[in-house]
């Protein structure tokens, strides 16, 4: 059975914020061409509520999510997976787009708060357009030349 859109998981340590940016940005930018999950290799009790602020603030409302752990359910339908932040460690899945985006990390410029989510999803977000570009592009085999 193959998919009608493509399909990316987002994956970080406590499925609470990195991967949640990533998560809502795909899906407010792909408006459904891109099927989108998350999850957390250690999953979290809650979303960080700052990266759920951050999102409502570009009208991307995450209402209903919550952490969850990665399955092999998942990753076997999915095209695509990445990893954000280096705290997750996670095996290459065989036959996948395998990606660790290393993220911006504003706290360790003493940048806390609202304004390190606002620039931790601003850099997540600058990739994640390229990322629906790429997953869209190749679904629909067009090319760029």
């Amino acid at each position: 059975m193959t998919q009608e859109h493509p399909a990316v998981l987002f994956v970080c340590s406590k499925n609470g914020g990195k991967s949640q940016l990533a998560a809502g940005l795909m899906r407010g930018l792909a408006g459904g061409a891109v099927t989108v999950y998350s999850a957390g290799t250690k999953p979290g009790a809650s979303l960080n509520s700052e990266a759920v602020d951050s999102l409502t603030e570009l009208g991307i409302d995450i209402t209903g999510e919550h952490p969850k752990p990665v399955t092999d359910d998942v990753l076997n339908l999915v095209d695509a997976v990445i990893v954000l932040g280096s705290e997750a460690k996670l095996d290459p899945p065989a036959g996948k787009r395998f990606e660790v985006w290393a993220t911006d990390e504003p706290s360790e410029r003493g940048i806390e708060g609202m304004e390190r989510m606002r620039l931790l999803r601003d850099d997540i977000n600058a990739r994640i357009q390229q990322l629906h570009a790429d997953l869209t592009d190749n679904r629909n085999g067009s090319s760029n030349s």
